[in-house]
């Protein structure tokens, strides 16, 4: 695959991880920032012990990175 000009790129690579390069990619990154708060959140709020609190959110994180990695490798 031919690599895009800078310019029309949605995310660029930073050091093992990407960052948005255009209004594109922070239409993405923001949901799933907030995905992230609101996982958190929800999962903090729905148990009382933090050891359950983050087994559900954790996974939650991890998915949700492994889907937005994805989505800009292949937007970048």
């Amino acid at each position: 695959m031919a690599k895009r000009p800078k310019k029309d790129r949605w995310f660029i690579p930073v050091r093992g991880s990407y960052l948005p390069n255009n209004w594109l990619g922070w239409l993405t990154y923001l949901p799933f920032t907030a995905y992230l708060v609101f996982a958190a959140v929800f999962a903090w709020q729905k148990t009382d012990d933090t050891v359950q609190a983050l087994l559900i959110a954790v996974p939650n994180w991890i998915a949700a990175a492994a889907v937005m990695t994805w989505i800009a490798r292949h937007t970048g």
